[in-house]
């Protein structure tokens, strides 16, 4: 097959740039789908971000809906950058329909206001995201074991958690905050507190917990070479948290944002030898 359009490409590694990092390691004739698959869920995640209004964000949603459903019926695909390579990527690697829906019906969640009431919504939003993402991922790369599929699940459930961490100050600059209401409640502190920018014990200590879920969705495990390039973000989110623990759980410290260096691709590359995830 032909590589990523140079402007996929380039897309997916200034927006999302660990998954362009792990996808360098995926086979060159695959790399293309799996960058066409990251490049989709990047329109989708983006939603919130690039529309005023719900209602204009369930129409953009229905957009993408209405494009796979025209994907998967072997009908014309429509011009735009994203769909027609996905498309591509669909039949190729006969991807199933499933794991697109559940992940548009969770972004549907990002254009309510209302917050998660509790660490087990979060961690079910958290799976329904990436941890479809990785799963579909894994089909691209030949993987689609049931076993495999849940480990899948489970781990992009924790990358996520992590992202959501990390990405509590960007939140908060947009008046969101995504840490469940019940989890701060048990911790004395409320999303207005969060919204302040100022860590407090409450929020150190539901941010620990957050935390702990992603650690321990993300315990190592030794999987076949074909699958690591899909299931190697876990590699990048524990050094993450491991940053998050040195700041003390302090999610407004300015290095818990920072974007992989040079240490982060050596750890890929150490643990691609050692197909750990």
């Amino acid at each position: 097959m032909a590589p990523a359009p140079a402007t996929l490409a380039d897309t997916i590694r200034q927006h999302d740039r660990e998954r362009y990092l792990t996808a360098l390691f995926a086979p060159s004739d695959r790399r293309g789908d799996l960058l066409a698959l990251y490049a989709f869920n990047l329109e989708v995640a983006k939603t919130r971000e690039v529309v005023r209004e719900p209602m204009l964000g369930q129409i953009r949603l229905q957009w993408w809906r209405d494009a796979l459903d025209e994907i998967f019926a072997g009908k014309p695909v429509r011009r735009h950058e994203t769909v027609a390579p996905l498309a591509e990527a669909v039949l190729r690697r006969n991807l199933p329909r499933e794991p697109f829906e559940r992940l548009l019906i969770a972004r549907e969640q990002d254009l309510e206001d209302a917050p998660f009431a509790s660490l087990s919504e979060l961690e079910t939003y958290a799976e329904a995201t990436s941890g479809e993402l990785m799963a579909l991922a894994l089909v691209v790369l030949g993987a689609a074991d049931p076993t495999l599929q849940a480990i899948a699940r489970r781990i992009g459930r924790g990358y996520a958690l992590t992202g959501l961490l990390r990405a509590v100050p960007f939140h908060a600059r947009q008046h969101r905050c995504l840490l469940p209401t019940g989890l701060l409640a048990a911790h004395g502190t409320d999303p207005d507190a969060v919204l302040s920018m100022k860590s407090s014990p409450g929020l150190v200590a539901a941010v620990t917990e957050v935390a702990e879920a992603a650690e321990a969705a993300l315990w190592p495990a030794r999987i076949p070479a074909v699958a690591w390039p899909a299931l190697a973000p876990a590699i990048l989110a524990r050094r993450h948290l491991r940053r998050i623990h040195r700041a003390a759980h302090d999610v407004f410290a300015p290095e818990v944002a920072a974007e992989p260096g040079p240490g982060a691709i050596l750890a890929l590359i150490g643990n691609s030898i050692l197909r750990r995830a």
